[in-house]
């Protein structure tokens, strides 16, 4: 990959305009609430801002006023078109949107590259969209931060945790999983089995969580693995589907938002 992954998407999940795009995002954060505390890891969504992004803003809209203290995002989401084993880096310096660069942690990529489940793929970054989608609302949301982007394909929680913790690092460092929930189902299915899935993420209960629940599965599992370790507490922020944003009701993609702290 040149110094430079450029964005994939844009035009097609989100506004290629970056005038637009910054309407768009501020115009669904400002919808939301905040809560009075600062988090230290998200699950977020990843389909196209009509659907799924103001779950995604019930998640951002938490780091705006701890943005100052945030320097570094550790972003994980799943493989959708290029398989691989394990979790990987990119060689890339930059990752790029219309709101601009991005540089990448090249330390902490460094720190975590002899890990035996993690490898350096740009292939497989460089049309991934579960990344990509997250990126315009961090540049939105935070002042100033460098990037770890980690796609994970087939990896287990303990794999996931073990990179998680190499990084997890204080208050300066941000841990975002981007996963959308069920599949395909009408209305009401997808609605029961998005409440058992969130009901695992509030128990912090990885075993719980099948594939069919969650494309992310694998970076939600190793997160949970985690944040059972450090104590952390978890709040549901949104749970809702395409049929309740932007989609009909015969054939639905789940999404929900947490936050961790």
């Amino acid at each position: 990959m040149s110094g430079t992954r450029s964005a994939a998407v844009a035009g097609l999940f989100y506004p290629a305009d970056p005038v637009q795009l910054q309407a768009e995002i501020k115009a669904m954060l400002a919808a939301v609430e905040s809560q009075p505390t600062r988090p230290k890891a998200l699950i977020v969504p990843h389909a196209g801002y009509i659907y799924s992004g103001p779950i995604a803003a019930s998640a951002y809209a938490q780091l705006i006023s701890v943005a100052a203290q945030i320097s570094r995002v550790i972003l994980l989401g799943p493989c959708h078109r290029v398989p691989l084993q394990g979790l990987a880096t990119s060689s890339a310096d930059y990752f790029e949107t219309p709101l601009g660069k991005i540089r990448l942690d090249r330390d902490a990529i460094q720190q975590i590259a002899a890990l035996p489940q993690v490898q350096e793929f740009d292939l497989t970054h460089q049309q991934e969209h579960s990344l990509e989608v997250q990126l315009p609302f961090l540049q939105q949301v935070l002042d100033s931060f460098t990037l770890v982007p980690l796609v994970v394909g087939d990896a287990s929680a303990d794999e996931v945790s073990e990179v998680l913790e190499q990084l997890w690092g204080g208050d300066e460092t941000l841990i975002v999983i981007s996963s959308d929930l069920s599949h395909y189902h009408d209305y009401e299915t997808a609605r029961s089995m998005d409440s058992n899935t969130c009901r695992a993420i509030e128990q912090m209960n990885p075993e719980a969580i099948h594939y069919e629940q969650a494309c992310g599965r694998n970076p939600v599992t190793g997160l949970l693995r985690s944040a059972a370790r450090h104590g952390l507490n978890v709040t549901t922020l949104d749970l809702r589907n395409s049929g309740d944003t932007a989609g009909d009701k015969n054939q639905v993609v789940g999404y929900g938002a947490w936050m961790f702290n």
